[in-house]
């Protein structure tokens, strides 16, 4: 069976390697070129995939029955899936808790530059109304990775979809709630893209985008 899996790693490292290095490659005779793959790149890649292949108990992973999108996760450097789920969470709690506040501090080390100037906008206007957030995330009902997309070779955005259970008023400067109701819990659908660079040394996850549905 092992023996089965080498197989199955070495074609999965040889499709990566052609993918990443395809680009390179002439479209007609005279433009074919001769690429040498050095052994310690090889085995570095190769290394990293039968990490990602491995379960929680450090199981082998039969790639053949993995779904569409596990096969392109397993491509995500240092990736593991529940603990992504369980970051996303509390990255999810923390990002509506520092909105709620107006906490562009906090803010500015979970969403990316972009983001972070549009969220910036709508605090300060929120200011000048003289509204106040109040946002309360009573638990989780769902949440689920729906979609990965690899961007020019450097870059992944994973497409998180949360189902959760919230309480949101809005108060005026007086303290007096202009919407909402604070005995009302909602079932909320969100879906937020993460981003990451695909550098192995770099860990951290930014929301890039949010959508209400």
């Amino acid at each position: 069976m092992s023996g089965y899996l080498d197989i199955i790693f070495l074609l999965v490292l040889v499709v990566v390697i052609f993918s990443k290095l395809k680009n390179a490659l002439g479209t007609g005779a005279d433009e074919a070129k001769v690429i040498m793959i050095p052994k310690e790149q090889f085995d570095k890649v190769y290394k990293e995939l039968r990490k990602n292949m491995l379960d929680e108990s450090g199981d082998s992973v039969d790639v053949s029955l993995l779904s569409p999108l596990d096969k392109e996760l397993i491509k995500i450097p240092n990736f593991n899936k529940k603990l992504f789920v369980k970051g996303a969470q509390r990255a999810f709690e923390a990002i509506l808790a520092a909105f709620s506040r107006g906490d562009t501090k906090t803010l500015s080390s979970l969403v990316n530059k972009e983001l972070l100037k549009r969220i910036e906008k709508v605090v300060e206007e929120r200011k000048q109304k003289g509204i106040v957030t109040e946002s309360d995330l009573i638990s989780f009902v769902e949440t689920e990775i729906e979609s990965v997309n690899f961007v020019n070779d450097d870059k992944v955005n994973l497409v998180v979809k949360f189902v959760s259970e919230q309480v949101n008023l809005l108060k005026n400067a007086e303290g007096k709630i202009i919407e909402g109701d604070e005995n009302y819990v909602q079932t909320i659908l969100d879906v937020w893209t993460f981003e990451k660079s695909l550098n192995p040394k770099i860990n951290n996850w930014l929301l890039c985008s949010t959508k209400k549905c």
